[in-house]
């Protein structure tokens, strides 16, 4: 049997983001009810790594995809769909283990369940030999996200070397707590967010989970508003801290600064990879060297671009579409 390697191309010559993480074959019923009645299911991909880099791209900025999948139709779907977003798809193929695959079940008018058949994926066997160490080395802002190091112990491990090369070759270093609750333990994940967050330019995460991260252990979420959540973020070692807070909108803590951006109201369908394309325009202005307030303004429309199609990735906005939601016409000629 044939064995994964990475392919070895040269790196992109335009500032460029590299992301690094799982992505999966996506199926979802188009009816509302339970799944055991659904009579067809949309076949589609998502990840929150890939939903990032094709964010990035449809805002202007060149995005690197770094993962594993499988030898199979699901993997063949996953690199074309993100190849075909103009991202550069650095993935291993691997012959000995399946690309992942997850299922959506919107089970009433304004709730889902998602379940992932991930155990044993390809991209779970992600090793640092995967990884193109000149890639990072060369790019403006390696972005992970906790989801890669709960997957696996090797997903981890190259995990932490692509943090160990972007920090010794002086790239922003980007980290989304991103907590599965399925995937690890409470006690799991603290202790790896405690071990990168200190590694990190610019940490990411929601209210509970910065609790979770940065809390007094038995502390809930609710113990927390956004600036002390985000305080302690950066009194454990991140450079910037950003709070996303949903409907709420988002807090940063840059420079001792702190920065408020309220959500723009839209009609939610679907609040999945709201979360990634939130992320993707804050990175989006990081790189082309806005300010915060900026960045914020970006991620927060970003963010509800995702939220108004049912899908992870689909509805996220290139740059003429931002303008978009603040029209006053509903028809543009």
């Amino acid at each position: 049997m044939s064995q994964p390697h990475a392919v070895v191309r040269p790196v992109p010559e335009v500032p460029y983001v590299v992301t690094l993480g799982e992505t999966m074959a996506l199926m979802s019923p188009d009816e509302v009810g339970p799944l055991a009645h659904a009579s067809a299911l949309r076949l589609g991909m998502g990840g929150s790594e890939s939903n990032v880099a094709i964010g990035l791209q449809r805002l202007g900025v060149q995005a690197v995809w770094c993962s594993r999948l499988g030898d199979d139709a699901f993997g063949e779907l996953v690199a074309r769909e993100v190849r075909a977003e103009q991202v550069d798809v650095r993935a291993v193929v691997d012959p000995a283990a399946p690309t992942g695959m997850m299922v959506k079940e919107r089970r009433t008018a304004v709730s889902q369940r998602v379940t992932y058949y991930r155990a044993g994926s390809a991209a779970s066997r992600m090793t640092p030999d995967d990884v193109d160490p000149r890639l990072i080395a060369g790019a403006a802002v390696l972005h992970v996200s906790g989801i890669t190091a709960a997957i696996s112990a090797t997903a981890a491990a190259t995990l932490r070397h692509a943090v160990a090369v972007a920090r010794d070759a002086g790239v922003t270093v980007s980290f989304d707590l991103n907590h599965r609750s399925s995937l690890w333990s409470d006690a799991d994940a603290r202790a790896l967010y405690r071990e990168v967050i200190p590694l990190a330019d610019v940490v990411f995460g929601g209210l509970e989970e910065a609790a979770l991260a940065v809390g007094e252990p038995g502390e809930s979420g609710e113990a927390f508003d956004a600036e002390t959540a985000a305080r302690r973020l950066v009194a454990l070692g991140a450079r910037q801290a950003v709070v996303k807070l949903g409907a709420e909108g988002a807090l940063a803590l840059v420079d001792g600064v702190v920065h408020r951006r309220a959500a723009i109201p839209v009609p939610v369908v679907d609040t999945v990879g709201a979360g990634d394309a939130f992320v993707a325009g804050y990175l989006a202005e990081l790189v082309e060297g806005r300010g915060v307030d900026e960045r914020l303004a970006t991620a927060v429309a970003t963010g509800a671009f995702a939220c108004m199609v049912p899908s992870d990735w689909e509805g996220l906005p290139r740059r003429r579409d931002l303008a978009l939601l603040g029209a006053t016409e509903p028809v543009q000629r």
